[in-house]
């Protein structure tokens, strides 16, 4: 999964594992020639964003909040209506990528 996003002061491309950036004032801008090959390595010219926080697997988390809940009849967010809505989501997407087009996420009925 990758997301790109384009903003006035600059762009950042992040991943599942990492992010780069690059600000508007850092963007090349250079001239085209034709009759010249481009030996700019843009791909180079993004640094990297640096982890500032460690996040823990999310399946793991939800497990051991699925036992706590079976165990100390802790409470348990992850009701079948919010997996209802995480379905919606990826059929969404889904067709989002078959149209080339955004699609908006109605409100779930239930």
């Amino acid at each position: 999964m990758t997301f790109h996003v384009d903003g006035t002061h600059g762009s950042a491309v992040a991943t599942l594992t990492g992010c780069k950036a690059q600000s508007r004032v850092n963007t090349p801008r250079p001239v085209w020639n034709p009759d010249v090959k481009n030996t700019m390595n843009f791909g180079e010219q993004w640094q990297e964003v640096p982890d500032t926080e460690f996040y823990d697997n999310g399946f793991k988390i939800q497990w051991e909040a699925f036992i706590r809940h079976v165990v100390e009849n802790a409470p348990y967010k992850w009701t079948l209506p919010e997996g209802a809505k995480g379905v919606q989501l990826v059929e969404a997407a889904l067709q989002s990528w078959q149209e080339r087009r955004f699609v908006d996420v109605p409100p779930l009925t239930i």
